[in-house]
């Protein structure tokens, strides 16, 4: 298996980063942290017309340059249902078509009809609802949403569904699930590449006892540490999404990915902030952004604990 990007898929990359780098100022987290909506609804608006919401259903791309685009909505820490979106079209094709169209989803798992902690929920067109072992689509027209405060970054609600509707599609939830964590996994990659880069970046700039503080060899090994998660954390994750790309079975690989990534993430924000020392726990600093992001995704389809448990029952330990 190779990792390594082509440079169609290079290029895909460096043009969203340039173009989120553009947008961050009016659409990450800093910027709509005010507005009632959570979320920039102009920039999803432009991403539709570029043509990000189809990426993943088009023959000459797919899922993992879908997840190139979810990376770069992590590094600059922008709140999108982009990520939630993508699993659900990926999960349930016959969502696809609307979806490219601009068409939100969002995915819940109901419980007497409620489900909670659900991104986007006031925002969404419709909902894959998870109900037994099968998913089924609802329109948000029968739905009561209530804004729930959390501490990520993504607009969170607890729904209340008027009616469930008798048909099912057939997909199991695991497979939204799936598709969601590894889509997740991307953006936390995106999240903690920023950190590691904003904190090369302080400690050469820093200055202590006349010297900048990357002179220092703790805080050299620090950045190395942190250098290793995110190095280790792309590639467990890009495995997990070429698999699923591929149609291939990704039990281990999903699993594996979403336990070490969500420690590895929260692990880069934890000696981020070791290294920036007081300035990282400010309002004024975008570190603790970042911070919230990756203690809320690693909560978000499933937690360590879970997905560990996961691949040790799928391997009969």
């Amino acid at each position: 298996m190779d990792l390594t990007l082509t440079e169609d898929q290079e290029l895909v990359q460096r043009t969203a980063r340039e173009f989120l780098a553009a947008r961050a100022a009016g659409a990450s987290a800093r910027a709509v942290a005010q507005d009632p909506v959570g979320w920039s609804v102009a920039l999803w608006k432009e991403i539709v017309e570029l043509g990000w919401t189809g990426v993943a259903f088009d023959e000459s791309m797919g899922f993992l340059e879908a997840c190139l685009l979810a990376e770069e909505f992590g590094r600059f820490a922008v709140p999108s249902p982009f990520v939630p979106t993508l699993c659900c079209g990926m999960a349930v094709p016959a969502l696809r078509e609307e979806i490219a169209a601009g068409r939100i989803y969002t995915f819940a798992s109901a419980v007497d009809g409620v489900a909670s902690l659900v991104p986007y929920a006031a925002s969404a067109d419709g909902f894959v609802v998870a109900t037994g072992d099968s998913v089924a689509v609802v329109d948000a027209s029968d739905v009561e949403v209530e804004r729930q405060d959390v501490i990520g970054l993504d607009p969170t609600y607890r729904v209340r569904f008027g009616s469930l509707p008798a048909e099912r599609t057939g997909v199991d939830p695991s497979r939204v699930e799936a598709f969601g964590a590894a889509a997740l996994c991307a953006e936390m990659v995106g999240g903690a590449q920023a950190v590691l880069d904003e904190t090369v970046s302080y400690a050469t700039q820093r200055e202590q006892f006349g010297t900048p503080i990357g002179t220092f060899q703790a805080v050299q090994h620090h950045c190395a540490n942190m250098a290793i998660d995110v190095l280790g954390s792309r590639f467990i994750a890009y495995e997990a999404i070429w698999r699923l790309g591929r149609g291939l079975d990704a039990t281990s690989e999903v699993a594996v990915a979403k336990s070490w990534v969500s420690e590895a993430y929260q692990r880069v924000c934890s000696l981020g902030h070791q290294v920036h020392g007081a300035i990282g726990f400010t309002a004024e600093h975008d570190l603790h952004f970042h911070t919230r992001h990756a203690i809320a995704a690693a909560l978000t389809f499933g937690d360590a604990d879970t997905h560990t448990e996961a691949l040790a029952q799928h391997l009969g330990l």
